[in-house]
């Protein structure tokens, strides 16, 4: 019994070892810092087995957390969405393996920009692949809408022929 617990409690010691051995992603970064969204890059120490980032999002100065799990190891990146206009936020970035999560990366500060300042760097003429997305989005959507409306018309029809 006592052989036992000790090879449990040597387990668990070896896989904090581990876990600790991860280091936390460096050259945290903000680009394309907008009003209401921006994008954090980093990158990771070479030799870190990387099977995934967590990334947390804080208000300066407010409790809440907005904590975001990446799976793709390729891209070093992840947009923030959903941000306030003219706030300042917190983001750490962390590395997650097989046996456990890095330390938080160093926090990096940033604040967003105003709309107005967001749509004069902007020409009348310059469409971005956001907008493109959301209208793609929005045709996607009323298809599938129209199709399902479609659909339950054919059932009615065909349930109201079969009864004449």
């Amino acid at each position: 019994m006592e052989r036992i617990f000790l090879l449990v409690v040597s387990c668990l010691g070896v896989s904090r070892v581990l876990a600790d051995s991860l280091s936390p992603p460096v050259n945290v970064t903000i680009k394309e810092l907008k009003a209401n969204s921006a994008v954090v890059s980093w990158d990771i120490p070479d030799g870190d087995l990387v099977i995934g980032f967590a990334i947390t999002q804080q208000k300066k100065d407010v409790r809440m957390l907005r904590f975001i799990q990446e799976v793709n190891t390729t891209t070093r990146s992840c947009v923030l969405w959903d941000l306030e206009e003219e706030t300042d936020y917190i983001v750490h970035v962390q590395s997650i393996s097989m046996s456990g999560t890095s330390p938080l990366s160093e926090p990096l500060r940033f604040r967003t920009q105003k709309e107005a300042e967001t749509q004069a760097s902007k020409s009348k003429d310059e469409v971005t692949m956001e907008e493109v997305g959301q209208s793609t989005q929005l045709r996607a959507g009323e298809l599938i809408i129209i199709v399902v409306v479609l659909i339950m018309w054919a059932g009615v029809i065909a349930l109201f022929c079969r009864q004449y």
